[in-house]
């Protein structure tokens, strides 16, 4: 499925519109997403009813069914937009960076950074109740790949290590940083979310770090 490019969703909560206001077409849509995404992280897709939405957006269903036709597609534009955030904290911190100590601590943050963005959204990504569904499966699994190839092409360049050799390192450090940023979230913070991140930079590296460069 190809998605049109428009506005990312904030991340923090996105008030409803009083009943009536007019809205551009993007300011609207970013509203309807916002009251999605609340619905659909606090019930599950299949639980959440299209009138659940409207009601949190404030608008008639009507208005609802004009910008997404199923609820279906309304959840693969929250997939999407998520996906893409989380690919893009990923890219932003591995490309801040040219020292590789440094590249990693920063890959392990940006998964701490994105399960704290608004504490929900993140299960949306991780957790969703629809991977059943092909579009939904591709749209994650589209994700996860683009993540272990940014490591991946990192890995090869710096370290001399064939794609396949590569590759199988960067899928531990995702999911190294996946699991241990929701296992984190979830037990309530129960160690300091800075504290967190070098804990978990700290275990990577030092495996990580018997891969010197060989480049300057």
């Amino acid at each position: 499925m190809t998605e049109t490019a428009h506005p990312p969703v904030p991340t923090e909560a996105v008030p409803s519109a009083p009943r009536g206001t007019r809205l551009s077409r993007d300011a609207r849509r970013t509203q309807l997403l916002g009251a999605a995404r609340d619905v659909f992280a606090a019930q599950g897709y299949h639980a959440a009813a299209m009138d659940d939405i409207a009601e949190r957006a404030g608008v008639s269903k009507p208005v609802l069914y004009q910008h997404f036709p199923s609820k279906l597609e309304l959840y693969q534009a929250l997939l999407t937009t998520y996906a893409a955030e989380l690919v893009g904290r990923l890219r932003g911190a591995i490309e801040e960076f040219t020292d590789n100590e440094q590249r990693v601590r920063a890959a392990v943050s940006a998964y701490f950074d994105f399960v704290t963005g608004d504490g929900e959204s993140y299960r949306l990504v991780f957790e969703s109740d629809l991977r059943s569904e092909p579009e939904a499966a591709e749209i994650l699994d589209k994700a996860l790949t683009e993540c272990i190839d940014l490591v991946a092409g990192v890995v090869t360049q710096d370290a001399g290590l064939d794609a396949d050799r590569a590759r199988l390192l960067a899928v531990g450090l995702v999911g190294l940083s996946q699991v241990t940023a929701r296992y984190w979230l979830d037990s309530g913070h129960s160690v300091p979310k800075e504290e967190a991140v070098e804990l978990m930079y700290r275990l990577a590296w030092r495996g990580l770090s018997h891969f010197p460069m060989i480049h300057d």
